[in-house]
């Protein structure tokens, strides 16, 4: 067995990268494991307008990269690579990448949650810019502006409710004929006035003008009628997966695939602690992720501790 670590986190959105800045001030020395998408979620949004400390707001690949600074300034030891497997049944524990085998006397699980999306070829291209899957992020930016929402459960029908507060009209496209959200949410959003319904309808592509959103393209999955729909942004709310896989059938989750925490973000190995969008399934902001990273770090630290005689010293 190689070196062990006092501390590895796996993830490096805003959870993870907070979780190490943490960490290596209390000098536990963390190994980050970037994974695939370094940085997050924010790595392709534009400009955030929530992230406290910026009042003229921060474009999101800018917000990541100063958190990220500011971890490898405290000593956070950085590795650009692919978490194949992980072994959390005895201490020390195993990670293993596309890059190497690497040990832990505790672990931050923070791998996030990938919204799912339609598979269009213009969504990756055009998100944030018209394209997005966070109302409470972007909806600031469509005061007066008209816009769609893609989904029928209660996600899709609390972000339609949500931005009508911003938008001039928002348009709900619903595959089937009726919503799968619960009764009370189908109420409000019959009530309201700023809400229009497509039902039996999906979208074929996401048009855009000069690189953002300009509209629609349409299919009446009954009639095969194609339309065109002009709308200045388009939020997908057809759920997110919490990026769990890795972990099944090592750490407790519940029955969408979310890590289960207790007691702080401690799961239901002693010393593997799991924070961010891969256990939240309710807020998913920035500052929520970054909020509990800190927690998980400051659980690990109290872990390796009670554990002292094992420990790593500060280099």
């Amino acid at each position: 067995m190689g070196e062990v670590r006092n501390v590895i986190i796996i993830g490096s959105g805003p959870a993870g990268l907070t979780a190490a800045i943490y960490a290596a001030r209390a000098d536990l020395v963390p190994l980050l494991i970037e994974g695939m998408d370094s940085g997050g979620q924010l790595m392709t949004t534009t400009t955030v307008e929530n992230f406290p400390g910026f009042s003229d707001g921060v474009m999101g690949p800018e917000l990541m990269g100063s958190i990220r600074s500011q971890a490898e300034r405290f000593g956070t030891e950085f590795v650009q690579a692919i978490v194949t497997s992980v072994d959390f049944s005895k201490r020390p524990f195993t990670v293993t990448t596309d890059a190497g085998e690497y040990h832990a006397r505790a672990v931050v699980v923070a791998t996030g949650a990938s919204a799912r999306l339609l598979g269009l070829p213009a969504e990756r291209r055009l998100m944030g810019r018209g394209v997005s899957t966070c109302a409470t992020c972007d909806g600031f930016f469509y005061r007066q502006k008209p816009i769609a929402v893609v989904g029928g459960g209660d996600s899709a029908v609390e972000e339609a409710i949500f931005l009508t507060k911003f938008a001039s009209k928002v348009t709900l496209i619903h595959r089937r004929h009726e919503l799968r959200a619960s009764k009370i949410m189908r109420d409000k959003a019959v009530a309201n006035p700023k809400i229009e319904f497509r039902w039996n309808t999906v979208v074929e592509d996401i048009r855009d003008s000069g690189g953002v959103v300009s509209s629609l393209a349409l299919r009446d999955t009954v009639t095969g009628e194609r339309s065109d729909l002009a709308v200045d942004g388009v939020f997908v709310a057809i759920g997110h997966t919490p990026n769990t896989s890795l972990f099944a059938g090592q750490l407790e989750m519940d029955e969408n695939g979310y890590l289960v925490t207790r007691d702080g973000t401690r799961t239901n190995v002693p010393g593997v602690f799991a924070c961010g969008d891969v256990q939240d399934h309710v807020y998913r902001q920035a500052i929520t992720a970054a909020g509990s990273g800190c927690m998980a770090a400051l659980d690990a630290e109290r872990f390796v501790e009670s554990h002292v005689e094992d420990a790593v010293p500060a280099r």
